[in-house]
């Protein structure tokens, strides 16, 4: 398929309408966002949910555990797994402004349509793939994000065409490149669905002590498959997704919250103050203290 027109300018353009300042918005349409930023970013940690996620125009770089993940206008990428990460953008300008558009990905939707469309698995590989993926968007997935992006300039076409355009995208993903690791995440007794119920665990239980054993267990697997499969899919250890969410929790009570750094480290599950403070200052590179005190400078500034 190709394009009878340049389909970045008009999304680029309908995104400028709808968010015209940095930052993040969720649009009329459910669970389509839009992020602008107009220049290069500092490191910001968070949490990318099960989503599709394509540059517009800029740069961004993600960092998964040990990988580094870049993509750029053209590339989308595809988080099929709630995993944290830190990103920044790369590339933007006042004149050309990064853009990003992100769409919210349902596994009980993906498995619907993989039942109606008799979409069907390959063989599982034995050492699965990333959570996180970047490919180049087709021309075909182009048009239906564009199309998606259309609906917010009629807003009473939204409840009957959104879903359908939601659904075509959904296609073209799972019959692109992508579609392999993403089956492999929502299918039932596949290594990918077991370490993704695994995270659902670790996110309700954070602040718990953490036994390899018991959680392999829940999930119906050896140790040494579980760790194998957990890092091929994650980039990191159990041990280091748990810090992770321990750590962005602390920073958040304490942003939000305004806890000091001893009670929002107790309250993730730190026993040790000296041991919290090392592993905050070695991820986000000042001491808790600091690191909040800078923020909120930032904050302010904005």
């Amino acid at each position: 398929m190709t394009l009878p027109f340049s389909p970045y300018h008009e999304i680029a353009s309908i995104a400028a309408r709808y968010a015209p300042v940095d930052g993040e918005v969720q649009t009329a349409v459910d669970g389509l966002g839009i992020s602008k930023r107009s220049s290069p970013s500092a490191p910001c940690h968070g949490s990318y949910r099960p989503c599709l996620a394509m540059v517009i125009q800029g740069a961004k770089s993600l960092q998964l555990g040990t990988d580094t993940i870049n993509y750029a206008a053209g590339d989308y990428l595809l988080s099929s797994l709630d995993l944290p990460v830190a990103w920044r953008v790369v590339e933007a300008s006042e004149q050309v402004p990064h853009f990003c558009i992100t769409l919210a990905i349902s596994g009980e939707k993906v498995l619907d349509l993989m039942a109606r469309a008799h979409i069907r698995r390959r063989a599982e590989t034995a050492t699965g793939q990333r959570g996180i993926v970047v490919n180049a968007a087709t021309p075909e997935l182009l048009d239906a994000t564009t199309r998606l992006l259309r609906l917010l300039d009629r807003p009473s076409d939204i409840p009957a065409m959104a879903p359908l355009i939601e659904e075509e995208i959904l296609y073209r993903v799972l019959t692109g490149p992508a579609g392999e690791q993403l089956m492999g995440i929502v299918a039932a007794d596949t290594h990918g669905n077991r370490i993704a119920r695994a995270i659902a665990w670790l996110r309700e239980n954070f602040a718990r002590q953490l036994r390899i054993e018991d959680l392999a267990d829940h999930v119906g697997m050896s140790v040494s498959s579980f760790h194998h499969h957990f890092k091929a899919i994650t980039a990191m250890t159990p041990v280091q997704y748990q810090k992770q969410l321990r750590l962005q929790e602390a920073r958040r009570l304490m942003l939000l919250e305004r806890l000091d750094a001893g009670t929002a480290g107790h309250r993730v599950g730190y026993q040790s103050p000296s041991q919290f403070s090392r592993e905050y200052s070695r991820v986000y590179g000042l001491s808790p203290a600091r690191d909040v005190e800078a923020s909120r400078e930032s904050m302010v500034a904005e």
